[in-house]
């Protein structure tokens, strides 16, 4: 149902660490994109409309054998449950079928981080640490974006935050994640531009240039503010 695949694409849009690569409305459809597109993880439902579901499960696994599959449906069916990697009945929460689904694709290949000090140079620093990073990893091709979403949530931290920031660079299976911690209390919130404003824009770049940002709150103190390019 279209419903059904809006509610679910936003709450992956809003957790972050996804793409979502295509949608299909019917057993044909999703037989076929599976074979063109090959995706890490494919979420099936079993009651579609023009092939039956086992028969549509076995052709999406013939025509992307590698792909892992969870199935989204409105009845059990437990004879299939060996075949796929996950089961999700749709009167489930959707963020249990979220975390399922991140649980499966989790493959942070690469870490780097980085140490700042409470202090405006620390922006350039992260720079430099941001363009060295990006060419050991060979994504240069993202190192103009990348640079301005760094050097706006590490001077957030250092403006706003009063405090000295830990830069985080994550290598994701679909996505370049970047996190900026800090011990400040505040909440990141993009304020409505104007001609004379000095202040307050930066992170409208940062949620136009991002497939997705948000904020985590660690159980000790502080924040993390997050945000993520797509590769």
């Amino acid at each position: 149902m279209p419903q059904v695949r809006l509610l679910l694409r936003t709450a992956l849009r809003l957790r972050g660490g996804f793409d979502v690569v295509g949608e299909a409305a019917d057993g044909a459809g999703a037989v076929r994109l599976a074979g063109e597109l090959r995706p890490e993880i494919v979420v099936l439902d079993l009651g579609l409309p023009d092939i039956a579901g086992r028969e549509v499960l076995g052709r999406v696994r013939q025509g992307s054998p590698e792909s892992k599959i969870v199935v989204f449906s409105g009845a059990e069916a437990p004879e299939i449950a060996e075949r796929v990697e996950g089961y999700v009945l749709k009167g489930a929460d959707i963020d249990y079928l979220v975390d399922l689904l991140e649980t499966l694709g989790r493959r942070r290949a690469q870490d780097a981080v980085i140490e700042l000090a409470a202090e405006p140079a620390s922006v350039s620093r992260a720079r430099q640490f941001l363009r060295r990073t990006l060419r050991e990893w060979n994504l240069d091709l993202l190192l103009d974006d990348a640079q301005i979403v760094v050097s706006e949530l590490v001077t957030n931290a250092v403006t706003h935050a009063r405090s000295a920031p830990e830069l985080r660079l994550s290598l994701n299976g679909s996505t370049v994640r970047v996190e900026v911690r800090d011990d400040g209390t505040g909440t990141p919130e993009p304020r409505p531009p104007t001609e004379d404003a000095e202040h307050g824009r930066g992170m409208h770049l940062v949620a136009a240039l991002a497939a997705a940002w948000g904020m985590e709150l660690p159980q000790d103190d502080g924040k993390v503010v997050w945000a993520e390019l797509a590769r």
